[in-house]
């Protein structure tokens, strides 16, 4: 069993107690069963991770809202699952919306995950949408560090020079200088790239 599938079930084996539903959800191989639970009115919030997270990583699109839901949960350990199907899932809409999280100032105190779901995409707007979140976190007593400090790793990750002024700017911010110094080292000589 896959790891993130293993850690997923264990902890919603204990949000489900003693439901039957729950031994059901999981042995299921019937896609459309699945789906059919996803959407199926009275559902525990747990029934519905466990069905869009198998959704989700079998590449059925079925499971795209749910999981986008649950990747802005204030349960970090729900973000993190979705995060992995989305990672999965292969639904051009998932980058639109992973950064349309992490660049959200109100749901800011869950961006972790969307901006490390933007890293692992390496989609287009990856690098537009972690400069805005950064941005945003630089300011002074700023309590976010955790999302800045994925920002500026990732930035570094994607090796893109649009990111160079803003890693700069994070050179002067203590909690983030020595991640910004990494990040600045692989990033290519030369001019930023335009847009794509």
């Amino acid at each position: 069993m896959d790891e993130a599938l293993r850690s997923l079930t264990e902890r919603l084996r204990t949000e489900a107690g003693a439901s039957t539903a729950y031994d059901r959800l999981l042995a299921t191989e019937e896609i459309d069963e699945l789906a059919a639970a996803l959407t199926a009115p009275g559902q525990p919030l747990w029934a519905r991770e466990l069905v869009a997270f198998r959704l989700g990583v079998a590449g059925d699109r079925r499971a795209f809202e749910a999981l986008v839901l649950l990747l802005n949960h204030r349960d970090p350990q729900r973000c993190a699952s979705a995060a992995y199907a989305l990672a999965r899932l292969g639904d051009p809409r998932t980058a639109r919306a992973a950064a349309a999280l992490a660049t959200n100032e109100l749901r800011v105190a869950y961006a972790l995950h969307p901006v490390r779901l933007l890293v692992e995409l390496r989609a287009p707007e990856a690098v537009p949408a972690l400069i805005t979140t950064l941005e945003r976190r630089l300011r002074p007593h700023d309590p976010y560090r955790r999302v800045a400090l994925a920002c500026v790793e990732g930035l570094g990750s994607l090796e893109d020079v649009r990111a160079r002024p803003v890693l700069n700017e994070a050179l002067a911010h203590p909690a983030l200088a020595e991640a910004a110094v990494h990040a600045l080292a692989r990033l290519p000589k030369g001019e930023a790239q335009a847009d794509v």
